[in-house]
């Protein structure tokens, strides 16, 4: 069996004597692999008169027995009802139950977004954090499975307790998914550089590796977009955005125009085209193959292209990251790209 399985277990004990039992005491032990007796009470059985039949039941759950076991079942023990023979009264049975050693998988993602150290991550963010595990049996329903800390960029250490901003799900074991998650979904009102801890383990004490999951991120609430540049370029096929935007929102109007060198607007891309976009880092979805509004080729050469962004009425300042040396490939903000088939 499975670590968690339950063996449902049934016997059948006939009274072949001419003499009835009144009600019978059954002795219940597992012996663990340690060779630790455990007995288990048992209901007193219905009276047995002669010729009829009494079956015992009882469902063993295996998450306490891991290995070898042996099932030791005595009815009517230290012959509490008088017996000439009790040599037929009980039988010992073995069985195996595989011990779950398997670590729980973690998962976390930030607005759909696995970042990496130091991203920029928007100061309302819906964090998902699940835990999968393999057993079929052992469901992960518990809230003290998992634990969520946050260090502010004071430095202070904080657990973060279930509640409004941080709901917990248990799995759906029954549907063959056995993943609980948390819905964390803060404000963090300062800037700086936070750190989320988290850290899971299955119910038999399994953790999701040997460390704790660890990653910084950095909030801007500013509502900011960096330069957006298009990669790759020089482009023969196709050309992606790779832009950051900051702040708690993704705008809600973002547009690209791509111009000729005399200012014709030759394509318009929208937000929805772009894709999925998160505050952070971004690289779109969306390519654009070198084709006008109405799909067809346009020709080899330079063409320009500037972003339009709308948030509540008004557009996004320009975002500047330490190091960033973008702003010598746009003149007035506008951007530049190369078509070459």
């Amino acid at each position: 069996m499975e670590q968690g399985d339950k063996i449902d277990f049934a016997l059948a004990f006939k009274n072949i004597s001419a003499v009835a039992f009144d009600s019978l005491r059954i002795k219940f032990i597992i012996t663990d692999r340690n060779n630790v007796p455990h007995t288990i009470i048992l209901p007193k059985g219905k009276a047995l008169v002669a010729g009829d039949t009494l079956v015992v039941n009882y469902s063993i759950d295996t998450r306490n027995y891991p290995g070898l076991n042996t099932l030791h079942v005595i009815v009517n023990p230290d012959n509490d009802q008088q017996e000439q023979y009790s040599y037929n009264n009980f039988i010992f049975k073995d069985f195996f139950v595989l011990e779950d050693k398997t670590n729980p998988l973690l998962d976390v993602t930030f607005d759909g977004v696995h970042i990496l150290n130091r991203d920029i991550v928007a100061a309302r963010p819906h964090v998902l954090v699940k835990l999968k595990d393999e057993s079929r049996f052992l469901a992960l329903s518990d809230t003290s499975l998992l634990k969520v800390n946050i260090r502010y960029p004071d430095g202070n250490l904080r657990r973060v307790y279930f509640g409004d901003t941080m709901r917990f799900t248990p799995s759906s074991i029954g549907n063959g998914d056995n993943t609980a998650s948390i819905d964390y979904t803060p404000y963090f009102t300062e800037d700086g550089e936070y750190e989320l801890i988290v850290s899971g383990n299955d119910v038999m004490g399994n953790k999701a590796g040997n460390i704790e999951y660890k990653v910084s991120f950095n909030v801007i609430n500013t509502p900011m977009i960096s330069n957006m540049l298009n990669y790759p370029n020089p482009f023969t096929t196709s050309t992606a955005f790779v832009f950051t935007i900051t702040g708690s929102e993704v705008p809600q109007n973002i547009r690209i125009q791509i111009l000729t060198i005399t200012g014709k607007v030759v394509r318009e891309i929208t937000k929805a085209e772009l894709g999925d976009l998160h505050i952070g880092r971004n690289i779109t979805d969306f390519k654009w193959d070198g084709t006008d509004m109405y799909g067809q080729k346009l020709a080899n050469g330079v063409y320009l292209y500037r972003v339009l962004t709308n948030l509540n009425g008004k557009s996004l300042d320009k975002y500047k990251a330490d190091g960033d040396k973008t702003d010598k490939y746009f003149k007035a903000g506008y951007g530049k790209m190369y078509l070459m088939r």
